[in-house]
């Protein structure tokens, strides 16, 4: 019921043009598409130029960070906690008792900047994608995307690097260098 209703607010709120004509709050160039569920939004560090594509779900209740330019697809989770390990150990004694909870996961995310989450993906509690990194579609992350990384798979592992494909588009166009090199530092 909730994400329905998350839905609808969003709905609302662009049918009343803020959002559609000046972005998110503090993030002008940002764009979230409306069947985009977020959860725990009080969570969300969202910078600017930023894109959030149809029908994904985000689960900013423990803490996501979205640095500048970062780019997710469609139908991908970002999660902060899991309970599937906590229930299966526990049983009912789950929802039963309170407090500690063995097997339950709750970790903040962070996505770097100017990095690219490929469609159908899953990122895990604590998670971090470094800037400038890949996610390739279909791919479930855990753990630590390093910078520039290219990652695949499920679990995600790394299969390249996207300075090399930096370094051709921008052998071709040169005068992108001092823009990218801004951001990313200069390549060797």
């Amino acid at each position: 019921m909730r994400p329905w209703l998350n839905r609808i607010r969003r709905r609302l709120v662009r049918l009343l043009g803020f959002r559609m004509l000046f972005g998110e709050a503090g993030a002008p160039h940002t764009r979230i598409a409306p069947s985009t569920c977020i959860e725990g939004e009080a969570g969300l560090q969202l910078a600017d130029h930023v894109f959030i594509g149809q029908f994904n779900f985000i689960d900013a209740s423990a803490g996501i960070v979205i640095e500048e330019g970062v780019q997710i697809t469609n139908f991908c989770s970002i999660l902060t906690h899991s309970t599937h390990n906590a229930v299966r150990i526990n049983g009912r004694r789950f929802a039963a008792e309170g407090g500690e909870r063995p097997g339950y996961a709750k970790a903040p995310v962070r996505l770097g900047a100017y990095s690219f989450v490929g469609a159908h993906s899953l990122i895990e509690p604590g998670a971090v994608l470094g800037k400038g990194a890949i996610l390739c579609a279909y791919s479930q992350l855990r753990g630590i995307a390093p910078d520039f990384a290219i990652m695949a798979g499920q679990p995600a592992r790394q299969v390249g690097d996207t300075r090399q494909r930096d370094a051709v588009l921008l052998s071709r166009h040169p005068e992108l260098r001092e823009a990218y090199e801004a951001w990313a530092g200069a390549q060797p």
